[in-house]
């Protein structure tokens, strides 16, 4: 394509685009992600602060020991919303709270919901020595509390299993619960990734065949058309101009169906060689010379300013103006065809129109014709109108495409 080389010079800028809005969106997710957690965290230690507190409040603040396990509980309980890689540290803390109410000789329950939710954290964050120190200390705070309080050895070891142990183990199940599901998206993404591989893998060598199969059967014909049109030209006789115009344009339309089959089948097989490129609008002069070496005569006409269009829109519309000669020849009684191209502010409208010859319909090749135009056409959210004037003999195709 003619914009293939400055490409390759320059890079491409929409690929330099998409690179940072990306790195942007996930950087955005990220943080998005990482306030919410924040948010969670605080909430968290806010309930724990709320309900260990108004617990310690409502069983009555009267001595300077029940103040001291206030002040305690709730500084335990904000500790919460700190860094997990500290989840070790808050998990010592909200054991030794405890412990130092009964010393100081207050046996008001404190800390009942912060514990639960460190257990929980060291279970959830912690891994190793420091996961084990975390239980084995909240554990041995439960223990011991109980059986200071209630002298009652099996009582303890329910109050340990009820708010140590099996907030650590519910740490634990959503932590592997995590890595699991996080294990079963990245081969679900692996398997999407194989899948749409080999998807590209079998239309490549389907046009890989496709294209053999082109060149073993159309390029060899088309070949042999021009061969076989030269061979004949030069065996007339002197002075047969007609015939040999006509034979010479069958030479050169021959050669020009050679170009763009080679250029196909190199796109077929993945290639592109540097220099090739697709017919565009700048090519269309090419159309109507061929034409008129066929003894039709052609008017081609541009109206409005014109403008740069994208290469794709100006390959689709050389092929669309091809369609439009093709069915003027086919179907047409050769007194001659019109085209023209009208440049819009918000448009390109190309048009055409020929008389229909005598006896010629306009259906079968006409139509698979029509419809080839409307689905070029249609990649451009183009509009398609085709059929007969009013005065019955004209045959006009038009196709706009918004731009």
């Amino acid at each position: 394509m003619e914009s293939a080389s400055p490409a390759r010079g320059t890079g491409n800028p929409e690929k330099r685009e998409v690179l940072p809005e990306r790195m942007r969106q996930d950087l955005h997710s990220m943080l998005t992600t990482s306030l919410s957690l924040k948010r969670q965290s605080w909430l968290v230690a806010a309930a724990c602060m709320v309900a260990d507190g108004a617990f310690v409040i409502l069983l009555g603040c009267e001595t300077w020991q029940n103040w001291l396990t206030l002040a305690l509980t709730l500084t335990v309980d904000a500790a919460l919303a700190g860094p997990a890689r500290l989840s070790g540290y808050v998990a010592f803390a909200h054991a030794a709270v405890p412990v130092t109410t009964i010393l100081i000789g207050n046996d008001t329950p404190a800390n009942d919901a912060g514990i639960l939710i460190a257990g929980y954290r060291a279970g959830a964050w912690l891994h190793g020595a420091s996961a084990v120190a975390s239980l084995v200390v909240l554990s041995a705070s439960l223990l011991a509390c109980t059986l200071i309080m209630q002298r009652r050895f099996e009582l303890g070891l329910v109050s340990m299993v009820k708010a140590a142990v099996l907030p650590f183990l519910v740490g634990r199940y959503t932590t592997a619960r995590r890595a699991y599901l996080a294990e079963l998206e990245r081969r679900s993404e692996l398997e999407r990734r194989d899948a749409r591989e080999a998807v590209t893998r079998a239309i490549t060598n389907e046009r890989s065949s496709i294209a053999r199969d082109l060149h073993d059967v159309i390029v060899h014909h088309v070949s042999a058309i021009g061969l076989h049109a030269g061979a004949a030209r030069l065996g007339l006789p002197a002075g047969n101009t007609k015939v040999e115009t006509s034979l010479r344009s069958v030479e050169t339309a021959s050669r020009a169906a050679m170009v763009d089959l080679r250029h196909l089948l190199d796109l077929l097989h993945g290639d592109n060689p540097e220099g090739a490129r697709q017919p565009g609008l700048d090519n269309l002069d090419e159309l109507f010379d061929g034409v008129r070496s066929a003894g039709v005569p052609t008017q081609f006409a541009v109206s409005g300013t014109q403008r740069e269009v994208p290469e794709s829109l100006g390959i689709t519309v050389y092929r669309i103006v091809q369609e439009m000669l093709t069915n003027a020849l086919r179907h047409g009684d050769h007194s001659g065809v019109s085209v023209s191209l009208d440049y819009e502010p918000d448009s390109l409208t190309v048009s055409s129109a020929n008389r229909i010859g005598a006896g010629r319909e306009t259906s079968g090749t006409a139509r698979r014709g029509l419809v080839g135009i409307r689905n070029r056409a249609g990649l451009f959210t183009g509009r398609t109108e085709a059929g007969v004037d009013p005065d019955g003999v004209t045959w006009r195709t038009s196709v706009r495409f918004p731009l």
